[in-house]
């Protein structure tokens, strides 16, 4: 491992300590709190769309969120490493065969929607149910 990664690593390590960030990917839905500041006073926002991609690598990785807000569609483009980012929680997650769903752009209604991934259980906890 070269130098610039090992800084990287360790920044990464840094900044996301005491933050547990869910794996999610493209597809899956996502509750991301953040902070916003507005004068001298701060306070939380949630903000639950679909993430649409994933960007970069490392300190720099980002991803986009889409939610419809009264009726129009809105984005945002969230550092994943950003101290602004009070939480992220991973609401259901998405069957998608893309790694950029910018395809929802153009799509309205039934059409946006993703199906849920199944969750298959392992044949131990299938046994256990069974009992």
């Amino acid at each position: 491992m070269n130098l610039i990664q090992q800084l990287e690593k360790e920044q990464v390590a840094k900044l996301s300590a005491g933050k547990d960030m869910p794996d999610f990917g493209p597809g899956d839905t996502v509750l991301v709190n953040y902070k916003v500041v507005e004068g001298e006073r701060a306070r939380i926002q949630a903000y639950e769309g679909v993430c649409i991609a994933r960007s970069g690598g490392g300190v720099n990785a980002s991803f986009t969120v889409r939610k419809i807000s009264y009726g129009e569609g809105v984005e945002r483009v969230f550092p994943l490493h950003s101290p602004m980012i009070d939480s992220i929680k991973l609401v259901r997650r998405g069957k998608v065969r893309r790694a950029k769903l910018y395809y929802l752009r153009g799509r309205r209604g039934k059409s946006a929607r993703i199906s849920e991934k199944q969750e298959h259980a392992s044949e131990g906890e299938e046994s256990k149910a069974a009992e």
